[in-house]
Parts: C-alpha cells; structure tokens; sequence
C-alpha cells in the first residue's frame, strides 16, 4: 500500500529539484526525505529517483507514479473538502500569501466582506512576491496564492492547481518630470530604447513583464537600478536616475510631483493575477468562501 504522504514528498522532489530544497519546503530533513523516498521505492517495487550532480530527477517510473499522484492527492483535497462540510466547516483558519500591492488591492477587501458574510473564518495573511506564493500552496505552507502569471509559472492546465482569474492590469510609464517624452499623451517603449532604466530584480515576475515588453519593442532595457518596492522605483525616477514600468495600481498614492505617469502606446504590458489553491480544494466549505470574496473584490 502506497502511503500518501510519501507521494506528496515525491512530488515536492519533482518540484524542488533537490532533496535539500524539498525538505526545506515541507520542514523535514534531507535524511528524513530520503529516507521516505527510499520506503516508497519498496512500496512500488520501482527505482522512481535519480540523484546526480546536478540535483535530482525522476526516472521514468517516477514520472508515471507523479502523474497518478496529483491525481491522489486532489481527490484528497476533495475528500477533506467534504468531511469538513459535513462538519459544517463553519469556522477555522485559512492562510493566504499574496503580494503587497495585490493584499492591499483584494484581500484586504476580501477581509472586511469575510468579517460580515463569514465571521468565523480567520484569515492569516503572508506577504510573498508574486512568483512565490504557488510553491508554498503546493508545499502546503498556505491555503491560498494571489499569484501572478510569470515566465515559467505552473500553466493554467496544471493538475496540482485549481486557479481563479482575479484582474488584470496594465504597466504604465514612470518618467523624470525633465525627460524628453515627459509631454506626450503616451509613451512608444521603443522611444526608451537607449534610456536608463529602473526595475524589479531578476526572479521577480514583473521584471520578466518589464524585458518582454522591451523585447517586443525591438531592444534589451538598460536595468541599472534594481527594486522590488515600486515606491523606491518612483523615488528613483523622480531622482532622475531613469525611465521604469510600474503596474498602474502600484502608483496609487505615490508621491509623483517630480515624476510623469504615461500609458504605453500601443499593446500595453499586462500583469494577470489570479487566486490558486491545491486541486479538489477549491469547495472546502472554509476556502471557497475567501475564493469567492477575493473574486468579489477584484470585480470592485
């Protein structure tokens, strides 16, 4: 009999690459992961891991026994789904890790509807960048993600993930109050192509967002000043020190009296945000209830 919670520590293997990652994630050691990768390997008569200088891939065997186990485990997700609406489910916590500008632009919101439609859910709240909240729903440190798509983010087809589309919304142009294009209605990127510019660290999704844009305009942004906090990032170009892309509603209430905010002409860069859960968790009588009200703050 296969033991469900090796196969959740084979999937966090596949995930992570490593098995030091993978028991950092789900708080075990690396001794105690091989060894559960190890007893599961008895259990199905099957060599299911490789380990070589590079980390650790799945053999063939592997791969087929994964795919069956996101199949198991969001059937389990379903089963304490029901169990707990059975027990009415009424009351309980539910951890949600989200980025700074999307806790302030729904599930704040979400908190105060759930305070009125559902009192007896409490809702612990992580600040996590948008590319790193998914890992720690499918590691099982949170319940929920307000994600963001980015470039090698889990597909919308991914069976380990059951997503809610949230809102999109566009990046606008942050330029110094002196520069060049400071008067125009909007912004061509391709005009910024030999400017300075400001943006979020590699690994953030949004600088993904920011260098697709400037590809598709035909250059490589100049990255001189690297940020996380768009606050800083407009600190930056009212200072002077370049040009930047920002999320429109990153801007609100910043202090722009030295900087001008422009739309991008053409197709304007877009970031998507969405809710996502472990698949068959999406009707526990506890989370469906912050999907619905994050849903419900999005639509304003």
């Amino acid at each position: 009999m296969i033991e469900a919670r090796r196969l959740h520590i084979l999937r966090a293997v596949a995930d992570h690459r490593t098995v030091t990652a993978a028991a950092a994630a789900l708080y075990l050691t690396p001794s105690a992961v091989s060894q559960q990768l190890t007893a599961l390997e008895q259990e199905t008569g099957h060599r299911l891991v490789e380990r070589g200088s590079k980390g650790v891939r799945l053999t063939p065997a592997g791969e087929i026994l994964l795919t069956h186990t996101n199949a198991v485990l969001a059937q389990l997700e379903r089963a304490e789904a029901e169990l707990a609406a059975y027990s009415s489910g009424a009351a309980g916590t539910v951890t949600v890790a989200a980025f700074a500008t999307g806790i302030g632009l729904v599930v704040g919101p979400a908190l105060a509807r759930l305070a009125q439609s559902a009192p007896g859910i409490r809702i612990r709240v992580q600040d996590a960048e948008g590319d790193a909240s998914l890992p720690m729903v499918l590691d099982r440190q949170v319940d929920v993600a307000v994600a963001v798509e980015y470039r090698g983010a889990p597909g919308a087809d991914d069976a380990r993930l059951t997503r809610v589309p949230l809102y999109a919304e566009p990046f606008d142009a942050v330029l110094p109050a002196t520069h060049r294009l400071a008067a125009a209605d909007r912004v061509p990127l391709a005009e910024l192509a030999k400017d300075t510019w400001i943006g979020p660290f590699p690994g953030n999704p949004c600088h993904d967002v920011v260098v697709l844009a400037c590809e598709h305009a035909g250059f490589q942004p100049q990255l001189e000043h690297s940020s996380d906090d768009f606050r800083a990032v407009v600190a930056l170009a009212s200072a002077g020190a370049g040009v930047a892309l920002v999320p429109r509603s990153a801007l609100r209430g910043m202090d722009l009296s030295d900087a001008v905010v422009r739309p991008v002409d053409g197709v304007a860069p877009t970031r998507r945000v969405f809710a996502a859960v472990r698949c068959g968790a999406e009707q526990h009588p506890l989370i469906r209830p912050v999907l619905d009200a994050l849903g419900e703050a999005a639509a304003g």
